[in-house]
């Protein structure tokens, strides 16, 4: 990297090589909160926020058109504070010592120990979290600069299975983008890295290897929602083949019993379970039940207790019955299972990257409900998952879980990331919305989606100036949502969009910005 040496020089924070000037703290915050993030208008730039000094040695952040690298600058080369870094020493001005590390997953993990704060954490006693899900592995810087402004703890790390499996991405790729996100932003509030919708204990020690504390556990494939359907005769047949502890347990508390909830509050709600739907929640859910409390031994065994674990039963056609929610909160409680957030199926259309369809006065009564079962049975935060630009639902669920809530976002930072393209390289975006148009189809094989294809206005009937509308076109929106995969897996197109995206990267991070305080500001989360 050209002209680091200079570059760092210009700094002024080295004082006779190895020490910092008596005001480098109050000069270094003033830097952290200036407008410009970045000094220096040449090819070589230093993120200003990142620098940070540690045993004489001066650690930041730079880069220039091609990428960014970490770098270490003193006036001599140390013998020692530079921990497991990989590092390439660089050309540098007299008396100083400059080397640079590149952003390799070894040498996250090696910030990880010397900067501890760049490590994802446990947010289980956090109460307002937002999972920012990031597919380009870009968004951070975004993400960060949105959240410092509300009480909330972002979960800058996440990503399913079959996301990463669509782009051709690791658990190890996502926590080493957001841990370099971090570093460059000095963010030391405290971040989460979920391994989202995982199944099994296979997929759970992937991402537990990769250093993420939260897993949110997908319950589908252990979950029986046939048994909804199944005549009184097969709910009994079923029952009788289950644990006889279990269906002793089952009969004396839920068989014919009433459940009255926020008595507390004020806002009392009776919830009754007949014998026959009792039976049908054990047959239901009692295979999901037994694994819960093991995935969860087993991940309180790996991380020394230091996890979040997420409970999703929203993989489903229905929506969650609240009569169920009370079944599943009580039986999790009862077998010790260490909840953090429970994500409930809840009434409408939570389709990806548009806002909420169904009737809202409806989702509120009863959310409200989910809300006090959660409260009622362990307090744990209600998770509203594909929460990407629910906006017309977010009063309601800030107001109805007092903030205490986990909203899950994914592809939203992936379109916003084309609406950056799309405001300022629009040739690039033009090539990625072609590809997309004749991509979707294959694409809907994996999504649930029922927007209207025909709306969308033909690509060569709309100006540069226009493009930025396809962002608030609902069939459009979705249809470069479920595109993705296809677009990264092709090498050409995603170099493109890598390339241009580095280059406009503050202005990805300002539209990120924008965006998630929206979602944020949506909830009524407190202003910081």
């Amino acid at each position: 990297m050209k002209n680091l040496g200079t570059a760092i020089q210009s700094l002024g924070l080295l004082k006779g090589g190895t020490e910092l000037p008596r005001d480098i703290s109050d000069r270094l915050k003033s830097l952290a909160a200036s407008e410009s993030p970045r000094l220096g208008d040449g090819p070589t730039q230093i993120y200003l926020r990142s620098l940070v000094f540690r045993k004489g040695i001066l650690f930041g952040a730079a880069r220039d058109d091609q990428g960014k690298v970490l770098f270490c600058a003193a006036g001599e080369q140390p013998s020692s504070g530079l921990g497991e870094l990989r590092l390439a020493r660089q050309p540098a001005p007299e008396g100083m010592w400059v080397a640079t590390a590149e952003h390799s997953s070894e040498n996250a993990r090696a910030l990880h120990r010397l900067f501890p704060w760049t490590k994802p954490v446990s947010l289980r006693e956090k109460r307002t979290t937002i999972g920012m899900g990031d597919r380009l592995g870009l968004a951070t810087p975004g993400h960060i600069r949105a959240a410092r402004h509300y009480a909330v703890s972002p979960v800058l790390a996440q990503q399913s299975v079959r996301e990463n499996d669509f782009i051709g991405r690791t658990y190890e790729d996502v926590v080493t983008n957001a841990t370099w996100g971090v570093f460059q932003e000095g963010y030391r509030g405290g971040y989460g890295a979920d391994g989202d919708h995982l199944k099994n204990l296979a997929s759970i020690d992937v991402a537990l290897a990769a250093a993420m504390p939260m897993v949110t556990l997908d319950l589908t494939e252990v979950m029986r929602p046939e048994v909804a359907e199944w005549t009184p005769g097969e709910v009994e047949q079923g029952f009788s083949e289950l644990d006889g502890t279990f269906r002793q347990r089952v009969e004396a508390e839920y068989s014919g019993q009433t459940f009255t909830i926020g008595e507390s509050s004020g806002d009392e709600v009776s919830l009754s379970l007949d014998p026959l739907e009792a039976r049908r929640c054990a047959v239901m859910y009692g295979p999901a039940l037994a694994f819960s409390r093991e995935v969860n031994d087993y991940i309180d065994s790996a991380t020394g207790g230091a996890y979040d674990l997420e409970i999703s039963i929203d993989e489903t056609t229905t929506p969650t019955l609240p009569e169920h929610h009370l079944f599943i909160a009580r039986e999790l409680q009862h077998r010790g299972v260490l909840v953090n957030s429970l994500a409930p199926r809840f009434i409408g259309e939570f389709q990806k990257g548009v806002d909420y369809i169904g009737d809202i006065d409806e989702f509120e009564k009863q959310f409200r409900v989910h809300c006090l079962i959660a409260r009622e049975f362990g307090g744990y935060k209600v998770s509203v998952h594909s929460g990407s630009d629910k906006f017309a639902v977010f009063p309601v669920v800030g107001r109805e879980t007092g903030m205490r809530l986990h909203l899950k976002t994914s592809g939203t930072s992936w379109l916003e990331g084309l609406r950056t393209l799309a405001l300022y390289d629009p040739q690039t975006y033009r090539s990625i919305h072609a590809f997309a148009t004749e991509y979707y189809p294959t694409a809907l094989t994996h999504y649930h989606i029922t927007a209207d294809f025909d709306s969308i206005r033909p690509l060569d009937q709309v100006s540069d100036a226009e493009l930025p509308q396809y962002l608030e076109h609902v069939a459009a929106r979705q249809m470069l949502h479920i595109s993705y995969g296809g677009v990264l897996r092709n090498r050409a197109m995603a170099e493109r969009l890598y390339a241009s995206l580095h280059l406009l990267e503050e202005e990805h991070a300002r539209v990120l910005e924008a965006h998630f305080k929206r979602h944020i500001g949506g909830l009524g989360v407190p202003h910081t």
